[in-house]
Parts: structure tokens; sequence; C-alpha cells
């Protein structure tokens, strides 16, 4: 009979034909498809799939789905049946055939549905018809993706299953094969289906057992590889497929025959192609993540491809390299020749790894200091060969290319994050502990070795030098200070600990010794123009403060001027890094390391720190209980307090009061009479930081200051004008108390005037004299003594009256601009006025 035309059926003649068609396949046995009339409907219905509407879709999949999954058992219930003579009478021949043709038939119709489903313009939209699909009430729900997925692993399981019986010693029909393969092929180039998980590990195992289980192993190579260079999605997925074939069957010839197709390429040709070359080196990667044991032995066919010229080649080959060495030899065992074996083959791929440090590309000098990095993480690198990575780690910062340095700098933070040698890297603990260590060892080498072995079994005898263990932070220097060098001093007595002790402490010796050296290359980093570099080694220096290298501490205050760059991200790096390290839990331990950095910054750092506290006090990162902390360390409400704290507390709330002036005005009464009390002869810039205090002052605290001005400026004028204060604090006091004058005065210009004279009075005052108009007997006066008042106060004097004429000048510009801007306010409110005058008197006419 000839197939249907189900296209020119009318929709209640279609359902019918459907409905009887699925009752056909439900009611009558399993074998019914080899019939004509069912075959012809089935074909009919599956060659126009796509017209169906979603209720006879959903009709048609089930019924071919589930004589399917009928059907599967059966055929390894007739395996056994094969075995003894037929109860039925119907010979074992007649029923392995009509087995096999049941199989292939189903299997046919259900991926030819999955193919025109998924190749129809709707395949996207057909798929789940709910409340909010299409429709608002659905008789069935379709939900394409599920039944996909369904379909795909029960093709996979009847590939899976033993078919020998049904196909004889020679495997599996090849057209069968075939087409279940370019199934499968052209699936995985539909990203949108390998999102689903179902779909995808069905198709994983289909590509598995069609390889692994009918030996079609250069046939699936071929396409697998094909996939490989032409989709980059399919990567990861394919690698997983091939993975689970060598996990589930126990054989690994597919992946054998991937990697070995893989090194017989030209290098060439991954020149040629660089997105392809991209995708074999992920590949072999995630390969190499999956089945470590069978790469490692399949390693020596890509070997020559570190000589090619393709870069992504070799990046991808030090991937590889890496996540052997971490994992294909975890495995201890066996026997010790063997583990020899492993150790030697992940030295030698560490070797390499050394090696390609120095590659001429930089893409893959990065990604070897990245796979470095990684192996830290999985602690796989021996105290041996620490200082040696560490070596070339610190070598490469100083190479040409930013992304090389980039990956330099992550993997010294990495190494000291991961270091097997204690919380406390100082130089000065290290050589203490390892000298103690090293008399000990010199006395025990004087005595008998027997003597020697007997006296103690302490379980640091574990820890052996060049191994893949670290040595336990209990037998190295920890987070204890160097006066507790004792403390950390461990009574071990066996010989071979203690050498293995002394061999580890050397070690750490050495690591903390190349850290360390590396603090002025980083300075230099700070000023580099690339913001990766400038970024990484902010935070290289912080993770060097955490296990208080020596110098890291310094060198982080090298960054506070990078506040001021242009670039966003080098801002916020120096902004974040500020924050981690100098704002604590508890305030007063955050007002603590804010007044310290005060005092060790130098002028020029002020300015940034000045930036960042504003803006972090401002931002609210700075808390309130932090201003009352520091109020309370300037007011020595604290125990053991000393002036330059109290200083340095003042300093930090005049840079927070330029972004909240209000700060200051609280404790308006303690900066005058701390400021410019008797402290002030003892702390050099406690008086030049109260007067710029007072400057800061907010526009209200200001005019409250007028009404208890006198002590205020009877104190600046006492700055001035006496001669209290040493000559080195005097001169930048008077600076900032003439600026103060001029900023909170209503009458500066008169104030000043008396500030001049009384300043000109105390020079000659000592001669005797009133002012200047005695110069006759001045000239009379004894050389000597004119020499001695030009020295001392005739400079002073010189000085006030030059910064009373520049702020002088700075207050008559600003004074001219309030005129002229009050002037062109008046005049603007009159022509206002004037005008509306005008417009009245119109419209009274």
């Amino acid at each position: 009979h000839a197939p249907v035309a189900v296209t020119a059926l009318r929709a209640a003649d279609l359902e019918e034909f459907v409905k009887g068609t699925s009752f056909d396949l439900s009611d009558k046995e399993l074998f019914c498809i080899e019939e004509q009339d069912v075959f012809n409907s089935i074909y009919s219905l599956v060659r126009d799939f796509t017209c169906l509407p979603p209720g006879l879709k959903f009709n048609l999949v089930e019924a071919l789905r589930s004589n399917l999954s009928v059907l599967l058992p059966n055929i390894d219930s007739l395996s056994r049946a094969s075995m003894s003579s037929p109860s039925d009478g119907i010979p074992i021949t007649d029923r392995i055939a009509s087995h096999r043709n049941a199989l292939k038939i189903y299997s046919f119709f259900l991926l030819s549905i999955v193919l025109a489903q998924e190749s129809s313009a709707d395949s996207g939209t057909g798929a789940k018809v709910t409340a909010h699909g299409r429709k608002k009430n659905p008789v069935y729900a379709w939900n394409w993706e599920a039944q996909r997925g369904r379909i795909m692993n029960l093709v996979a399981n009847s590939l899976e299953v033993d078919l020998t019986l049904l196909f004889g010693p020679g495997g599996a029909d090849e057209r069968y094969l075939s087409f279940a393969s370019k199934c499968t092929y052209v699936l995985f180039e539909n990203q949108n289906v390998l999102k689903d998980e179902e779909t995808r590990n069905g198709l994983c195992r289909i590509i598995g057992a069609i390889a692994t289980r009918h030996q079609k192993i250069s046939q699936t190579s071929a396409s697998v590889l094909h996939l490989i260079h032409k989709y980059d999605f399919t990567v990861a997925h394919l690698a997983e497929a091939v993975a689970a074939a060598e996990k589930k069957f126990g054989d690994g010839s597919l992946a054998i025959s991937l990697i070995r197709e893989i090194g017989r390429t030209d290098p060439k040709d991954y020149v040629r192609d660089g997105a392809g070359a991209d995708n074999v080196g992920r590949f072999l990667v995630e390969l190499a993540d999956r089945l470590p044991k069978l790469m490692s032995t399949n390693l020596g066919v890509l070997i020559p491809h570190f000589g090619g010229e393709s870069y992504k080649i070799r990046n991808s080959l030090v991937g590889v390299l890496g996540k052997l060495a971490a994992k294909a030899f975890k495995d201890v065992d066996g026997n010790n020749s063997a583990h020899s074996i492993r150790l030697r083959s992940k030295q030698a791929m560490l070797e390499i790894l050394i090696e390609r440090c120095r590659d001429v590309s930089a893409y893959t000098r990065s990604r070897v200091l990245q796979v470095w990095a990684e192996l830290c993480e999985e602690n796989a690198i021996s105290i041996g060969l620490w200082n040696e990575v560490a070596s070339v780690a610190s070598g490469r910062l100083e190479d040409k290319s930013a992304i090389v340095r980039k990956s330099a700098l992550q993997l010294l933070i990495t190494m000291l994050q991961h270091n097997p040698f204690g919380p406390q890297l100082r130089a000065t603990t290290f050589e203490a502990t390892l000298e103690k260590y090293k008399e000990k060892l010199e006395e025990k080498e004087s005595q008998s070795p027997a003597e020697g072995e007997l006296v103690n079994d302490h379980p640091l005898g574990e820890v052996t030098v060049g191994q893949d263990e670290s040595v336990s932070d209990s037998c190295l220097p920890s987070s204890q200070d160097q006066t507790d060098e004792d403390h950390m001093f461990v009574d071990i007595t066996n010989l071979e600990q203690i050498r293995a002790l002394v061999a580890s402490l050397e070690a750490g010796l050495r690591f903390t010794t190349c850290i360390t050296s590396l603090m002025p290359i980083l300075i230099q980093l700070l000023a580099s123009s690339s913001a990766t570099d400038v970024e990484n080694t902010i935070l290289l220096l912080m993770r060097c403060r955490q296990f208080q290298v020596e110098g890291s501490e310094a060198a982080l205050r090298k960054m506070l001027p990078l506040v001021f760059s242009q670039d966003k991200s080098i801002y916020e790096a120096v902004e974040s890094a500020f924050i981690a390290i100098y704002t604590k839990r508890i305030p007063t331990e955050t007002a603590k390391s804010l007044i310290n950095l005060n005092i060790d910054c130098s002028i020029g750092d002020l300015a940034a720190l000045e930036s960042l506290v504003s803006s972090l006090v401002l931002k609210g990162e700075i808390s309130s209980n932090t201003m009352s902390a520091l109020w309370d360390y300037f007011c020595f409400n604290i125990n053991g307090v000393r002036p330059v704290q109290c200083r340095g507390a003042l300093s930090i709330l005049c840079m927070a009061a330029k972004s909240s002036p209000s700060i200051l005005g609280t404790h308006l009464q303690d900066i005058v009479d701390i400021g410019f009390g008797r402290l002030a002869k003892e702390e050099p810039l406690l008086a030049r930081t109260a007067c710029l205090a007072l400057q800061r002052l907010s526009e209200e605290d200001k005019i409250k200051l007028l009404s208890t001005s006198t002590r205020v400026f009877a104190a600046l004028q006492s700055l001035v004008t006496s001669f209290s204060l040493p000559e080195k604090i005097w001169y930048g006091a008077t600076d900032k108390a003439i600026s103060a004058i001029y900023t909170l005065h209503p009458a500066p210009e008169i104030f000043a005037a008396e500030i001049a004279k009384k300043s000109l009075s105390s020079v000659f005052s000592a001669l005797g004299m009133d002012g200047v108009s005695n110069g006759v007997e001045l000239e009379t006066q004894n050389s000597s003594t004119i020499t001695e008042l030009s020295a001392m106060k005739l400079g002073r004097f010189l000085f006030v009256i030059s910064h009373i004429a520049l702020n002088h000048l700075v207050y008559i510009e600003t004074s001219v601009k309030k005129i002229h801007k009050q002037k062109q306010k008046n005049e603007k409110s009159q022509s206002t006025n004037e005008d509306s005058q005008v417009d009245g008197s119109k419209n009274s006419e």
C-alpha cells in the first residue's frame, strides 16, 4: 500500500488516523510494526510529523517510545531463551529476525522524528503547551525537550545492550549505526539542544556506545574531531562523552585514538586554523582533567607540538601537564617501583613547565605561570621545587609583556596564600629558629647514630623534603612575635626529623628572602602605566603584609598617591586596599591604625591620605564611632596616648572635616586648649594642625566662634609674636595661624596690623628701643648684638610681614569679588523691579 497523504487529511480524519495507528501499536504485539499497513501508517505520520498538532505528536511518540522500551528487555530474554528449546514452537532464528527488524524500525522512526522536529522552523516554539503557551486549555502536555531527552536515552540504551545475538559477531548493522551516528552529530551541532542535560547525556552515551561497544573507533574519532574543530561549545561535552565511555565500558580506545590523531596532525595546520587549535587545546585539557592516567601514558605523542608554531596548542599542552601533575599521580597504591616511576614522570613534567616559563610566546609564558598557581592550590608542588618556582615567578615580574607580569603577580599571591612554611614570613625569625636547630643537629651528629635514633619518635619524622607533602605549620615559625622564639622551638631529638626540619627551615628562609627582595620591584610596578600591574601589585603587597613580610608595610604606603589616578580601576583598587588594611571592626583600632599611618606619612602622602579619608567618611566607610575614638585620642581619654598620637588624631579629624565640617565643631574648646597649650611645645606639628582645624570649621561653627573669639585670637596672636615655640616648630605654625586669622576674623586687616606692630616691637625690645625711629642710636649698638637679632628675630619678623602681605592680597581679591558679585545681584534685582513696574503701569492703562 502507498503511504497516506497526511497533509491532505481533514483535522477530524487526521485525529482518527493517528489514534488508530497508536491503538494498533499499543494493542497488537511489538512486532506489528513489521506489518505493511502499520508500517506505512507510521511512515506517513513520521514523514509529515511537523504538520501534526501537538496532541497527536504526543500520542505517536509515546506509542513508539513505549514499544521500544518493552522491546529492549525482550532482547535480553531472547538471549537466554536461545540456549534452550523454544516453548511456543517459533524457530529461534525467526524470533531473532523479528527482534532485529523491530529494533531497527522503532529506532529509525524515533530518530527521524527528532531530526524532523529539530529541523523544523518551530522546533523552539512547539515545545511546551501549558496554561501560558499558545493554547489556554490544552488537552495534551507536549513538552518536546522532555520527549527528546527520553528518546535519545532510549536509543542509547538500545546501543548499550548486547546485540550480538541479533546482528551476529560482526556487530550491529552498518546502516543502522551510521544513521544513529548522523542523528547524534547533527544534534550536537545545535547549542540549544546541548543545554538540555537529559538530551546531552543521551547523545554522549550514543557516541560512547557506537565507538566502544560497536568498535567504530576510527569513524567516531573523525566525527568527534570535526565537531571539536568547528563548534567550540561542544568541547567540554565531547570530553565528557569520551571519559564516560572509558568509565562505562572499561575501554579507553576512543580517547587514545583521539589523542594520537591530534598528535599526528601537522603543527602548521593549527597555525592556519586558530579557532580549531584553541578548541583542540581545550579538549585536551578537559580530557586530562577527566582521564589523567590515560592521558599521562599517551602524552608522548603530543610533546612534539611544544616545538610547533601555534602558541594555542602549546598553551593547551601546558594546561594538560598541570592537570596531570595535580591528578595523575595522587594514587600511591602499588609497589615502591611503580611509585618511583610515577614520581620521576611527574618530575619530568614539572621540569617541562619550568622550561616553558621562558617560552618565546608571551601567551605561553603567562599560561605556564597560571598553571603553577593552579598546582599551588592543589598542593602539588614539593618543598624542594617551591623556591625554584618562586624564583621564576620573581623574574617574570620584569617581563616585557603585561599579561605575563599579571600572571607572575597572581602566582606569587597564590604561593603566599598556600605556602607550607607557616603564617609568618619574617626572615629574622626563620634565621633565629634555624640557628637553634642547626646547633641541635650538630650536637646530634656528633653522637653515635644508634643513640640519636632511639631517643624520640616524634611524628615530625614524616616530614621529608622533595616530596609532595608540605611541612607542617607546627614545626615552623608561627604567628608569634620574635620575642617568642623559645616558645616556638619544638624539642625534637630524632636525627632524621631534625635534618628534615632544618632543610624545611632553610627552604622557608630562602622563600622569605626571595619575597622580601621583591619590594623595590613592586614599588616600581606601582608606578606602571598598566592598570593590571598596579591592581595585582597592591593585592600582592596586601598578602605580604598579612604574612608580615619585611618592607611590605612601607611599600604599601607608596600606593597612596595612586588615589589621584585618572584610571577608575586603580582608584578603586587603592580604596579597597585602604579599607581592608586600615579599617577594623573595633573603632578604637581603626582610629589607632589611621593615626599611626598619618604619623609615618611623608608630606606628599598626606595629601593622598586626606583625599581617601574625606572620601571614605562621605561614603560611611569610616564610621562616627571611629570619629569618637579619634577625639578620645586627641583629648587623652585613652591611657598611654603620646603627644604625637594626639596630633595625628587631630590631623585625621581635619581630613574628615573636608567632607563633613561639622565634625570639628563639637570639640572647639579642646582644639584651642590642647592645640595651643603646653603640648604644642613638645609636639612640633600640634599647633599647626590646630590652626588648620580652625580653618576647616563649618560656617555655623565659625559664627559661633566669633561670640567667644577673644581667647582663640589671643592664642593665635601669642603663637605668632612670642618666642615660646622652637624655631623648627614656629615657622610652620605661624604660616597656618596667619591663614586662620584671615579665615576667621571679622576684620583681619586690623588684627593683622596689630600682630605686625607687636612682632616688630618684639624684635627690637631687646635693645630697649621703641620701634625703628631711633635709627642713629641703633647704629651705635654693639655689632654682635645686631648680628644676633638678625639671625633669630629679624627673620621671624620678615616671615610674619611677608605672610600677612600674601594673605592680605588674597583677602583683598576675595573681597573685591564678593563686592562685584553683590553689585551684579543688586543691579539684576533693580532691573527686575523696574520691569515689573512698567508692566503694572501698562496694565492699568
